[in-house]
């Protein structure tokens, strides 16, 4: 592996569950450094469960603790009730009354401004969509208007997508429902736009949750039925999306030293706490990747695109 620059920032996406992934890997980059997660990353921005992973870091738990945190609470925060059998006639799947216990244990009271209070200051970035203003947050410890937020409820409001977990106080949802799920560019853009890093100097290491390549077979979704077209749409715009903002990270901030790494996997539900031995198999592998600098290329130029 490259050595890193003076200042390393990370990014991770979104994806429910399957952040156990990162934390593993992460837990595997610790160990080949000698030194744990909060003290190698100076900022950190996080989607969802990217949120989690950022605000754990941001708060001085190292990788092998933030992948014990998914292992032990998985299964109860993803616990199948009634709700979960009844659903899509519900309006969500999930309570998120233990999502919200685990997240008050793990991060008390500590406020976004407490990460910009200390003498080393640490930046986290946490996206969340707004419905009510029709807009994307991005939760800041600089930021006046968030100062006040505790962390826990940043992170919740970013967990929450829909469906899944009840809307946040009537108006806050997942941040990655927008353009953000990859939160890479947001990374780049806080590091060189708002803290003044020099590109030259920062490394950018931005991590995904994992790409499901699904096939069709020719002709077969020309007898798709209406709601047959549900899972292949929300697929084709998430997928795009984060590879769209790996392209103009490479693109606009061609000085930083920028390093995305993503994982092929098998159909693995973003709520299935049982698959947690594979996932943390894939954790290991991405973890080997970046050790390895094995950078993803799916997302540099896609097929037929002119150069």
């Amino acid at each position: 592996m490259r050595p890193f620059r003076k200042k390393v920032a990370l990014a991770i996406d979104g994806g429910g569950f399957k952040g156990i992934m990162v934390a593993k890997a992460l837990a595997i980059l610790e160990e080949h450094l000698g030194k744990p997660c909060y003290e190698i990353f100076k900022m950190a921005v996080g989607t969802s469960t990217g949120s989690i992973i950022s605000t754990a870091i941001g708060t001085g738990m190292n990788a092998s603790q933030i992948y014990e945190l998914y292992s032990n609470f998985g299964k109860e925060i993803f616990r199948k009730t009634c709700r979960y059998y009844l659903w899509p006639l519900t309006r969500y799947k999930y309570s998120n009354k233990a999502l919200i216990k685990v997240l008050k244990d793990s991060f008390g009271e500590i406020t976004m401004g407490d990460f910009w209070k200390s003498g080393s200051k640490f930046d986290l970035v946490i996206t969340v969509r707004d419905l009510v203003e029709n807009r994307t947050l991005f939760v800041k410890p600089w930021k006046k208007e968030y100062q006040k937020w505790k962390a826990f409820f940043a992170v919740l409001a970013s967990c929450s997508v829909p469906t899944y977990f009840p809307v946040v106080e009537g108006r806050y949802i997942d941040g990655g429902v927008g353009s953000y799920s990859n939160p890479c560019y947001i990374a780049a853009y806080e590091a060189v736009n708002c803290l003044d890093w020099e590109p030259e100097e920062t490394t950018l290491i931005s991590i995904g949750t994992g790409r499901v390549k699904k096939r069709i077979e020719p002709y077969t979704a020309s007898h798709y039925f209406a709601w047959q077209w549900i899972s292949p749409i929300l697929d084709t715009f998430l997928s795009d999306t984060s590879d769209q903002q790996v392209r103009i990270v490479r693109q606009f901030f061609r000085k930083l030293d920028f390093r995305r790494f993503q994982i092929d996997i098998e159909p693995v539900a973003m709520d299935d706490p049982s698959e947690i031995k594979l996932l943390t198999e894939y954790g290991e592998k991405l973890g080997r990747m970046i050790l390895k600098d094995k950078t993803d290329t799916f997302s540099i130029r896609p097929a037929g695109f002119a150069k």
